[in-house]
């Protein structure tokens, strides 16, 4: 049921690219690492990170994935299906809100698989517009059961995305990123026993995309756990701010307008007293 699309991707999963900025090259790492670091940079001969193996698997689950949606878009009513399309504008986003209303009332199991199965999909293989799964669950379930919707959905979809790229995406995150890989993988040592606390920072804070953070966690061997758990609670906050404005949906101008300068003091607030006991930490050590 290829419905629509969150967080936070406010991924913000999740999800609103005009929050990710770029990260400097933070440095740090010195040369004999770098050259085994997983963030080595690859010969510029090498155009695709993937090899014949690792493409096949990579497209393997895309197509399982893939044939699970088609099935649930198979059981909705005739009725149904011609309106079901993802949402590129939130034009797009109000008319299937109407169209799916009255479905998510009288069928209400179906509709909530189809809609945490495509979350899924399009958090694991990291197609944008999950920002309007949020939207769409604060306007059809209200705040409780939409940031429950939201959260769970997000967090399933990351943690999917994670045993994925631990399984095949070390050479795409290289081939991508490799500076980011770097300061990211510097960060993640100076950081190693007080990681929750800056993952939780990252999902709370738009300072490193979402879809950055779970394809590389695994690839700087940050525990599932402590991934897993900075993900359900970090997101959380984001989800409120998305799934609020999905109430007043009919009124909302832009995406954009769901992060303004005090939303997002806001957020960083947050971030900033979840990273402070690694702060505190560092200051009584240099001490």
């Amino acid at each position: 049921m290829p419905m629509i699309a969150a967080p936070r991707n406010v991924t913000v999963s999740g999800d609103a690219p005009f929050l990710l900025r770029d990260i400097e090259n933070g440095g740090g790492v010195a040369a004999d690492e770098e050259e085994d670091s997983p963030s080595a940079k690859k010969p510029k001969s090498e155009k695709f990170p993937f090899n014949t193996w690792e493409f096949a698997i990579a497209i393997g689950f895309f197509f399982v994935f893939s044939i699970g949606l088609f099935c649930i878009y198979l059981t909705m009513p005739p009725a149904e299906k011609g309106h079901i399309k993802l949402p590129r504008t939130l034009s797009d986003l109000r008319l299937l809100k109407g169209h799916l209303s009255t479905y998510a009332k009288n069928h209400p199991a179906q509709f909530i698989l189809g809609y945490c199965s495509t979350y899924i999909f399009m958090q694991t293989f990291m197609i944008p517009g999950t920002i309007f799964m949020s939207l769409l669950a604060g306007a059809l379930f209200g705040v409780v059961r939409g940031i429950m919707l939201v959260v769970f959905n997000a967090t399933a979809g990351a943690s999917s995305c994670f045993f994925l790229s631990k399984l095949i995406g070390r050479p795409l995150v290289s081939w991508l990123w490799p500076e980011k890989l770097r300061f990211f993988q510097a960060e993640i040592a100076k950081r190693r026993d007080k990681l929750f606390n800056y993952m939780l920072f990252l999902r709370v804070t738009p300072t490193l995309p979402n879809l950055f953070i779970n394809l590389a966690s695994p690839i700087v061997d940050v525990p599932f756990h402590t991934f897993f758990l900075g993900t359900l609670v970090g997101l959380i906050p984001a989800a409120y701010i998305t799934v609020r404005a999905g109430l007043a949906l009919g009124d909302l101008k832009s995406v954009r307008d769901l992060y303004d300068i005090k939303t997002l003091s806001v957020l960083f607030f947050i971030g900033f007293v979840a990273i402070l006991p690694t702060l505190l930490k560092r200051k009584r050590v240099y001490e």
